[in-house]
């Protein structure tokens, strides 16, 4: 089915469904190396103090903001 002739409904659906079709396949499913150092270095700065967690509505709050 072409997403241009496709509902946002039935687009979301599709979407979730390609989504959890990818996720049973978890070892084709692997991060890229960068991604294993970016963890790396975002548990050092939480560790250090640097950078505390705050929670999903905060963030996106600061991340709208940002955008501005």
């Amino acid at each position: 089915m072409n997403p241009r002739n496709m509902s946002w409904d039935e687009e979301l659906r599709a979407m979730e469904d390609l989504w959890q079709s990818l996720s049973r396949q978890e070892a084709r499913l692997e991060s890229p190396p960068w991604h294993k150092e970016a963890l790396r270095e975002t548990v050092a700065h939480h560790d250090s103090g640097e950078e505390q967690p705050i929670d999903w509505d905060a963030a996106k709050r600061e991340l709208r903001k940002r955008a501005e």
